[in-house]
């Protein structure tokens, strides 16, 4: 095995630097076509095309009684475009869905293909042919021919996509604005099939009829995962599918019984696989982490805020809340409250008496810092605007409007909070009467004043908002 993998890198081998230079082209070509695929939905239309054009093949190959990749090429392009129109007539003239009429051409193509190619098999001249290779792609029989018709297609199909960039995107993304601007759509959208078609051909030989439009989906979905930007797409997809293709070919060499397009495959599955699961935006662990983060951010702010209604409760006379107290008003245990406690405390909203270290645990306190304390006021006062905008604006009762703004005081930034108070006018009650705390109890908290319960209780010290004067 390790002499194979140095004879792969050393790059002695004929074979091998076909089979390397034939997927770099294949996953450059492949990659910029499946990226206009994905965003358009026509994922079935490239495996459509895959296999409608192997009856092409097998007629090139007895219209010239042998294996030239001219004749290949002109057979397999004529019989997907062939493929391409009746979809699109099939579409056209019956009440059929297009889903239905890729089913029917994909499998009515590739069982004739499949019959044609049984045929030749069992000919003499089809003994030699190497067309089954054809079915699950064998980049080490790539010759020079086979490269230039690649590099050929995959220059042409670069150039039509730089040159119509701004039509191919508009199709892919608002058709009828496209038809809106009087562009000839039914050209743009003929020449497209036309590219694909030959990008397609051109890469039977390395990935396969049956597994070619896996390397034009698959890329491009896991780009996709990475990026919103198209461009940034692009280039994505096209790097993907070269490096899917390089490793394929590699796996291939290093076991030859394994044809080159599976590997080729399975190795753009794991690198979808991979990035579905680790890609910042959109992948399901980091997902999950924030979804994570999320729920505990929101289970310490309801103990912030929980703490707060204790305050409220005792009309802030005092400035520590009991654990037996706050497990009272969360309807929790005491020991699910002190571990809430103490992601309080880790987190700086909070801590614990100083002498609550001997004492029983329904009798230890916490006490709000006043990072502890502006966060308390901010959740409440989302939740009690919330409340008081739904019962003016939307119409709520009162009494329906609490559960809404459980939900959504968590969400709420300053920018909607500012807005919701200006456009009440400024409100200092919430619609049960309940005091809604203003920026001047955030910015000053009510305990860092003393002595503690000498201060009168009014607009002076205290905000007007949180003390009833």
């Amino acid at each position: 095995m390790g002499e194979q993998w140095m004879r792969f890198f050393r790059f002695e081998d004929t074979a091998v630097r076909y089979a390397l230079v034939g997927a770099l082209l294949m996953g450059l070509s492949t990659g910029v076509l499946g990226s206009f695929l994905v965003v358009r939905r026509l994922a079935m239309v490239g495996d459509t095309l895959s296999h409608a054009v192997l009856p092409g093949l097998v007629a090139g190959f007895l219209w010239v009684g042998g294996k030239e990749p001219w004749a290949l090429f002109t057979g397999a392009l004529l019989a997907g475009l062939l493929g391409v129109w009746l979809v699109s007539q099939i579409k056209a003239r019956s009440v059929l869905k297009e889903d239905a009429a890729l089913g029917l051409v994909l499998s009515g193509f590739y069982a004739m293909g499949v019959c044609l190619l049984t045929m030749v098999q069992h000919m003499e001249i089809g003994q030699k042919s190497g067309l089954d290779k054809i079915l699950f792609g064998q980049a080490a029989a790539l010759g020079l021919n086979d490269l230039y018709f690649m590099g050929g297609v995959t220059a042409v199909v670069l150039m039509l996509v730089g040159l119509f960039y701004k039509e191919f995107l508009a199709l892919s993304f608002d058709g009828a604005f496209a038809r809106a601007l009087g562009w000839p759509i039914g050209i743009f959208q003929g020449l497209f099939m036309g590219v694909l078609a030959a990008t397609v051909v051109v890469s039977l030989q390395a990935s396969g009829v049956v597994l070619v439009s896996a390397m034009l989906i698959i890329p491009a979905s896991a780009a996709y995962l990475l990026t919103q930007r198209f461009v940034k797409l692009i280039v994505l997809a096209s790097g993907l599918s070269m490096i899917a293709g390089v490793l394929g070919a590699l796996l291939s060499f290093l076991k030859p019984g394994i044809p080159t397009g599976p590997c080729m495959v399975a190795c753009a599955s794991l690198e979808f696989g991979l990035i579905w699961l680790l890609a910042p935006g959109q992948g399901i662990i980091p997902q999950w982490v924030r979804r994570m983060r999320v729920q505990e951010r929101i289970a310490l702010e309801n103990t912030l805020k929980a703490i707060y209604h204790v305050l409220e409760k005792g009309g802030f006379q005092l400035e520590t809340v009991t654990l037996e107290a706050l497990a009272e008003r969360r309807r929790a245990s005491l020991e699910a409250v002190l571990i809430e406690g103490q992601g309080l405390v880790a987190r700086g909203f909070a801590h614990f008496g100083s002498l609550d270290k001997a004492a029983s645990i329904e009798n230890r306190t916490l006490h709000l810092t006043p990072e502890g304390w502006a966060r308390a006021c901010e959740i409440v006062r989302n939740h009690r605007l919330w409340e008081l905008y739904l019962t003016h604006a939307a119409n709520y009762a009162p009494d329906h409007v609490h559960e809404d703004a459980e939900k959504i005081e968590h969400m709420l930034g300053e920018t909607i909070v500012r807005q919701l108070e200006t456009r009440l006018n400024y409100p200092q009650r919430d619609p049960h009467g309940k005091l809604i705390p203003s920026l001047a109890d955030m910015e000053n908290p009510y305990f860092s004043r003393p002595p503690w319960g000498n201060k009168p209780r009014g607009t002076e010290g205290y905000g007007a908002s949180t003390i009833d004067s």
